[in-house]
């Protein structure tokens, strides 16, 4: 008997332990995990990254282009003898080694065009980031708070159920005592089983929204995911006593959607800018150098052919007296020079500039210019649309601020006079006046009033904040 105890209360202290080990996640390391786990987020920074590239090989269209080149080659069978001329049936070998260098004068201005184009680009996928980072940050928010809501409800119930248990107690007793007649307690009966219905969907809705939280942060151990359930007082805040216009004007400043249009409508430009330079004349420069070198024979003198001496290099008069003859002379050749020698001595350069004229090319590119301005207009419209949206989203954020914070305080208004028209009640019940039904009746709208301004309050914070970040407030502030 004394082993089970120690085993019990061994996996007691176990299992309490355990529980003090959970971690308990504030907002702001709510906000802050999501930022740097969020699978569209390092998507996003890796078109950053590409982006950086980007503009790398912008930055190197302004670099001359160098290259060499190197060959050797075998020629098996009758080839021509270089030294000769004659087709001879033999194996050679030729090596030949190169190097040219070319760089642009002017391309139409293309190249600055392209480079701050890819500045624009790197800029643009930032404003991206920080915009996916504020919506996430908002998702993480309304998850965090709906947590709390839910909590604060669950609390609201069990309250009430404690007091209503405490009633049917009391209850019970006047019944025993015979002052209530037994048919009062039903209703007190019928209340406390309602009342732990919605605890246990309150108890549920606590652990679904704390897993759709976790879901969000990429954890996949729910059970050990538990958020700090501090209270959560409705923030001092000035922001409803702003100018909603005001707001906007900041709105305008520092969203990232509507910086992502104005840098869209500067892209748009430079496209149209790079389409104009392709239509263009070009100018460039280049310079080559070559050499070669081969291991046939090199030509060191001639000698008379014994074997036939002489050749006819002309006839007069269709007569063989008259032909005119001339020595057949036998080409001496001698060993190849050596590789360093051939190079040195079989060198070349040339350089020179080219200019190019673009005169018809099929309409490509009026076409690519057109297209381009076309793209350009549309960059600007959707700027105009970025604009007038946020302005409808800050005018109508502002007034759900205002219409949850009126809301609020009527809740509250409201379970301050459910409250005391509770006490009241309460009084006249335990001395007979009222019966138990009219008692329920007044503590069912007082657990209304409780579980409003419990959605009110958190309604009004979250509708707070989305006014707050508008204006440039973190929202873990």
């Amino acid at each position: 008997m004394k082993i089970r105890i120690i085993i019990a209360s061994l996996g007691l202290f176990i299992s309490a332990t355990s529980f003090a080990q959970v971690k308990k996640w504030t907002l702001e390391e709510c906000v802050n995990y999501a930022l740097e786990n969020n699978i569209s987020i390092q998507q996003s920074l890796l078109d950053a990254q590409s982006a950086e590239y980007n503009k790398k090989g912008a930055v190197g269209n302004f670099l001359p282009s160098v290259n060499a080149n190197a060959s050797h080659s075998w020629n098996i069978g009758l080839n021509q003898d270089i030294t000769t001329g004659i087709l001879v049936n033999q194996t050679t070998q030729n090596t030949a080694l190169g190097a040219s260098v070319g760089v642009d004068i002017f391309r139409g201005l293309n190249n600055l065009n392209q480079l701050h184009k890819a500045n624009l680009q790197i800029l643009a996928n930032q404003y991206q980031i920080d915009g996916m980072k504020d919506d996430i940050s908002l998702m993480v928010a309304n998850a965090f708070l709906q947590i709390l809501f839910n909590k604060e409800s669950l609390k609201v119930a069990q309250s009430q159920h404690q007091l209503n248990l405490s009633e049917l107690e009391r209850t019970s007793s006047l019944i025993e005592n015979g002052q209530l007649p037994e048919g009062e307690i039903y209703d007190l009966e019928a209340n406390a089983a309602s009342l732990e219905q919605q605890i246990v969907v309150a108890q549920n809705n606590v652990r679904l929204s704390t897993i759709s939280l976790a879901q969000l942060l990429l954890i996949s151990d729910y059970d050990n995911f538990e958020i700090a359930s501090d209270d959560y007082d409705i923030p001092a805040s000035a922001i409803l006593d702003t100018n909603p216009g005001e707001i906007y004007m900041k709105a305008l400043q520092i969203r990232n959607e509507v910086k992502i249009s104005e840098t869209n409508v500067e892209i748009a430009e430079k496209d149209y800018d790079l389409s104009v330079g392709g239509a263009m004349p070009t100018l460039s420069a280049f310079y080559s150098f070559n050499t070669r070198a081969s291991n046939r024979g090199i030509v060191t003198g001639s000698e008379i052919d014994p074997d036939n001496p002489t050749q006819v290099i002309g006839v007069v008069d269709n007569s063989d007296r008259d032909n005119v003859v001339a020595p057949n002379y036998n080409v001496i050749t001698g060993s190849a020079d050596p590789l360093y020698d051939q190079f040195k001595f079989n060198k070349g350069h040339s350089f020179g500039l080219q200019l190019n004229i673009p005169i018809f090319n099929g309409f490509s590119n009026h076409v690519n210019m057109q297209r381009n301005r076309i793209n350009l207009e549309k960059a600007k419209l959707n700027l105009e649309n970025t604009k007038i949206d946020l302005e409808s989203n800050v005018y109508q954020a502002y007034n759900d601020a205002t219409a949850a914070a009126k809301a609020y305080t009527a809740a509250d208004k409201t379970q301050t006079a459910r409250q005391q028209a509770y006490n009241y009640a309460e009084e006249r019940y335990g001395v007979g006046v009222i019966n138990t039904f009219e008692f329920t009746q007044t503590k069912q709208a007082l657990e209304a009033a409780q579980s409003e301004v419990v959605r009110a309050k958190f309604d009004y914070i979250f509708k707070l904040k989305v006014l707050e970040f508008y204006f440039g407030i973190p929202i873990t502030e």
